[in-house]
């Protein structure tokens, strides 16, 4: 088990130092900044929507390791998806950080390596926030913040 928490930290520790689908996106059809005031994470994100499906995120902002990467990976994951499959994959993520009797769906690949913020329970916030600030802007709402 220490192997897998190992390669789990270092993924982290990879989206953090270099984040994947950093910056502003030109032409983004949705976008919403997200705040966690408890912890300062901020984060902005970019969505590009043809259709009904992502055909490109960004995001960029200054959060922790843990938000950072979050977001990296989210990026990653939703892109080239459907509406509906971005919707159903946030309630995994969010389960599997939330929940811990939650086992880990293999659907969500690398996010997966985040499931053991669960045991954190103000670093959930860190990786939620990414997602709550993604669902807002697909939802047209302009911020969100962890402390509503």
């Amino acid at each position: 088990m220490s192997e897998l928490r190992d390669l789990y930290q270092e993924v982290i520790l990879d989206h953090n130092k270099h984040p994947r689908h950093f910056g502003r996106l030109e032409g983004a059809t949705h976008q919403a900044r997200g705040h966690n005031p408890l912890c300062g994470d901020q984060v902005e994100v970019f969505i590009a929507v043809d259709g009904d499906t992502v055909r490109e995120a960004t995001f960029e902002g200054d959060g922790c390791a843990i938000c950072t990467a979050s977001a990296s990976l989210m990026t990653e994951a939703v892109q080239g998806r459907a509406l509906i499959e971005v919707e159903a994959l946030f309630k995994r993520f969010h389960r599997i950080v939330t929940d811990e009797r939650a086992e880990i769906d293999p659907a969500l690949g690398k996010l997966a390596v985040l499931a053991g913020v669960r045991d954190y329970p103000t670093r959930v916030k860190c990786a939620t926030l990414p997602w709550h600030t993604l669902h807002a802007a697909l939802s047209r709402q302009s911020e969100v913040s962890t402390e509503v």
